[in-house]
């Protein structure tokens, strides 16, 4: 499919921050943005509102995907999460959600988010990133992120729960046959344990822009 634009690939497990990177990238480069992990929370979350278990085959779910689908608010609860990982493991859910995302960038390139957007989505993407940090520093994120108080009394239990899901996540994602979650040959790994989100895009710009003139010559 020819692209008006350059595709970005942003990849990496949950919480690492690549949709807060990915985000960043597309305003500085002045192109669309696509969180694709998103598309399959709205199709776990409508196999869910169907009383379907999530496991089972959830090809029409994404068929009947709607742009308001992707607009809910309770697309980020830890029951769709485990219902996201579930539907993205099938072949016939994905294959019905390529050419979403491959439209999403045809008209003028996009930035897009997500765990196979450089492997599978799009092998020839222009930049490739993989965003990635330790379970421990992604829980400490999701958990404040979604509130948590880290000097509360459980805070610690909550901690390892959420290492714990993050991790299980991870193993689903990496072990499934279609698509796993993985670092392409030609991706940029950049670790965020010890980076803040500024330092994080600077480094992004600087390989995307590296990149993205070095096509140009």
């Amino acid at each position: 499919m020819m692209r008006g634009g350059p595709v970005i690939a942003v990849d990496g497990p949950a919480a690492a921050g690549k949709g807060t990177l990915a985000r960043r990238l597309a305003e500085a480069l002045g192109l669309p943005y696509l969180d694709t992990g998103l598309l399959y929370r709205a199709v776990g979350r409508l196999a869910l509102d169907a009383g379907q278990d999530p496991a089972q085959p959830a090809e029409k779910f994404a068929q009947a995907l709607t742009p308001a689908d992707m607009q809910r608010k309770d697309l980020r609860t830890p029951d769709v999460a485990l219902a996201a990982s579930k539907v993205a493991a099938q072949p016939a859910v994905r294959a019905a959600l390529v050419d979403t995302q491959r439209r999403f960038a045809a008209e003028r390139g996009a930035v897009l988010d997500g765990r196979d957007i450089g492997t599978a989505i799009f092998p020839d993407a222009d930049v490739k990133l993989f965003i990635t940090a330790s379970p421990a520093t992604r829980a400490l994120r999701r958990f404040l992120q979604n509130g948590g108080d880290a000097t509360a009394a459980d805070a610690q239990t909550l901690l390892r729960d959420m290492e714990e899901a993050l991790s299980a996540r991870d193993r689903a994602d990496a072990s499934r046959d279609s698509a796993p979650m993985c670092v392409a040959d030609d991706a940029h790994v950049i670790e965020t344990d010890t980076l803040d989100a500024q330092a994080v895009l600077a480094e992004a710009l600087r390989f995307a822009r590296e990149r993205l003139v070095a096509s140009r010559a």
